[in-house]
């Protein structure tokens, strides 16, 4: 609810402003002179836009960046042989984050804590079935599933945000050789030998590697038991994950398990090297988990160095651009609509989808918020003697929808899209940002490119609970 399209805290700035204008005009010409100014500056910068951003907003980001810059804070350098206590941990915003190793009678699996914060990610393994392979009245139903596994999530407290990632690359080649090694009989044909190595070798060029996970952050502090220590914490997320599982099952996606230790480590070591990737997987696959814990762990799952630059992060062996969602869709859009930003290409690619609950009493009341705003735009523009517009028009249709389904039981939250691009040449970074731009173009979502926060970016589309708001809400910059 605001003036001239903007925001509640915007138009309360613009307001704050005129009003000193005005207060100092009423003492003195002097004080008006030298209120005027730095008045017409914030205003200007509030209201003027550029891409759809406020350039104070942009002015900020650009200072901030520079302080930030100048004093090595976009910098980090583990090294190989170091001595000091913190010299393992991972960069950025994942460096307050532990591995924990829960053991439980459904299956073992791998907790991300961040202490700074207090909450816990665990990632469920998943395997996304196509809808391009079943009925459209499957397909609707798998999505009204889904519409009703979010809105469930609304009633509990625990759960903060969910995010989906679809995890694709390029075949490497080696992962497919391995298996095919490993399973070709001794007697069989020459002629069927001959054409599983031929299969083999022009695979990395036509095969592509596809992980879907589905991690839920848990903040314990939440929870009406009120766990006391870590041990509680750790129980009461174990009590609610097999429910969030289960349901999974019925919105098109088969659970493939939990993600143990290893397969978040591997995850993340992978991101952060991608010429290790082919090593990473033949090692997950093919030992026992006592034997990838010699070679891989949390310390260093991490680069040996890395730099983040305004308009990309570098890390080891890659440099990546990241992506944040800019605008949603204002059309009706269908089932698949993501498929060709999902799809597998040239180079690796992790698209996150992060969902916010919000809980069933706040639902109602920003829905009801909604309705009031659009009532107070009827109200200004009949003042102002006004024709409605269909922007308008739409936004108020749109608010109603809204509460006529959260009084059926729908659920309310807000949902953020992160998008994270690696590339082992340089060179290839341009193209690699044009296939990403022109993918989402056609799944009518504008991106935009996360300047001066990639590594926060690339940390979000890793399965370790980051979300970008939050930490800008709780952690000081």
């Amino acid at each position: 609810m605001g003036l001239m399209g903007l925001g509640s805290t915007q138009t309360l700035v613009v307001l704050a402003a005129l009003t000193a204008v005005t207060l100092s005009l009423s003492l003195s010409l002097t004080a008006f002179a030298v209120m005027v100014g730095p008045a017409a500056v914030v205003i200007g910068g509030t209201v003027l836009r550029w891409d759809g951003v406020p350039l104070l907003h942009g002015v900020l980001q650009r200072v901030r960046w520079g302080w930030g810059s100048t004093r090595g804070y976009t910098s980090y350098r583990s090294g190989i042989t170091v001595s000091h206590q913190q010299a393992w941990t991972l960069p950025g915003v994942l460096a307050p984050t532990r591995l924990l190793a829960v053991q439980d009678p459904a299956g073992d699996y791998g907790l991300v804590w961040h202490q700074r914060v207090g909450t816990m990610t665990a990632t469920l393994r998943a395997a996304a079935t196509s809808t391009w392979l079943v009925d459209r009245e499957q397909a609707a139903a798998w999505v009204s599933n889904w519409g009703g596994w979010l809105s469930g999530l609304g009633h509990l407290p625990i759960v903060r945000w969910v995010t989906v990632t679809v995890d694709t690359a390029p075949a490497s080649g080696s992962r497919l050789a391995d298996y095919v090694s490993g399973r070709i009989s001794p007697n069989a044909p020459a002629s069927a030998r001959r054409v599983l190595q031929q299969l083999v070798q022009v695979s990395p060029a036509a095969a592509a590697d596809v992980e879907t996970r589905v991690s839920i952050t848990f903040d314990p502090t939440h929870s009406p038991t009120r766990p006391r220590n870590l041990d509680e914490s750790v129980a009461e997320i174990s009590r609610n994950l097999p429910g969030l599982q289960d349901a999974l099952g019925g919105c098109g996606l088969t659970v493939l398990g939990r993600a143990s230790t290893a397969d978040l480590v591997a995850a993340v070591r992978a991101a952060f090297d991608p010429h290790a990737r082919g090593d990473v997987a033949r090692l997950v696959n093919g030992a026992d988990t006592h034997t990838i814990g010699r070679y891989l762990d949390w310390d260093t799952a991490g680069p040996i160095a890395a730099e983040e630059r305004y308009d990309h992060y570098q890390h080891d062996g890659g440099w990546s651009v990241s992506w944040s969602w800019h605008e949603a869709p204002r059309t009706q859009v269908h089932a698949d609509v993501l498929a060709r930003l999902l799809a597998p290409g040239p180079y690796p690619k992790r698209v996150s989808l992060l969902y916010r609950p919000f809980s069933a009493g706040e639902a109602a009341r920003i829905v009801e918020r909604e309705v009031n705003a659009a009532s107070f735009r009827d109200a200004l523009r009949a003042a102002q003697r006004r024709d409605e517009n269909a922007r308008d028009r739409a936004d108020k249709d749109r608010a109603l929808r809204a509460a006529h389904e959260e009084a059926a039981g729908a659920g309310v939250g807000l949902m953020s899209m992160f998008v994270t691009v690696t590339v082992t040449d340089e060179d290839d970074l341009g193209r690699a940002v044009a296939d990403v731009e022109s993918r989402a173009e056609v799944a009518k979502i504008r991106l935009r490119r996360m300047r001066a926060s990639h590594a926060s970016g690339f940390a979000t589309t890793l399965p370790c609970g980051i979300c970008p708001s939050q930490l800008a809400t709780q952690w000081p910059r």
